[in-house]
């Protein structure tokens, strides 16, 4: 069951979640994929197994994507052409230097017409385009605590939606 612990503030910059476990970590992605739009950009901060890729399957599954969902740990990237948008999963986990960032030519996809969410940013830092939201996973006891950031206009709207998808009772 997903808990509020930290109520959105009045501006709708950010909210604290708690998730007890995989399924709660789906389910969160599963409400951020509504307030998904062309052009966003979201960091997933987190360690190892903090459950970035979970996230991300979550979203995946509820913009229709029924394949399957890894972590694009070697391939820096794995693109998800979906019927609402464009999706861009990229982790930068393995980059020995930021530059690899530039030499992958990546630069491309943001800025653009589709949704970049990125693993492990800071790798990429400071070549890669400022993040609209940033949601950090940490593990917390058996679950995990997320924590939701806007730090643009469009990641305000992102997050008032997620909080709203968060707090809507279940059917």
């Amino acid at each position: 069951m997903i808990r509020i612990l930290h109520p959105a503030d009045d501006n709708g910059c950010g909210f604290i979640a708690q998730l007890d476990d995989e399924t709660d970590t789906e389910a969160a992605g599963a409400a951020l994929a509504p307030a998904l739009h062309a052009g966003l950009v979201i960091y997933l901060r987190g360690d190892l197994g903090a459950g970035k890729t979970t996230l991300v399957r979550g979203v995946l599954r509820a913009l229709g994507h029924d394949g399957k969902v890894k972590s694009p740990t070697y391939t820096l990237i794995e693109p998800y052409v979906l019927s609402r948008l464009n999706l861009y999963h990229f982790d930068f986990y393995r980059f020995a230097v930021p530059e690899e960032y530039l030499e992958a030519g990546l630069d491309e996809y943001f800025g653009g017409p589709g949704v970049c969410l990125v693993e492990w940013p800071d790798k990429a830092s400071p070549y890669l385009a400022p993040a609209d939201v940033e949601v950090r996973l940490v593990v917390a006891g058996t679950g995990r605590r997320l924590e939701a950031s806007a730090l643009t206009e469009a990641g305000r709207t992102c997050t008032r939606k997620l909080n709203s998808e968060l707090n809507r009772p279940a059917p």
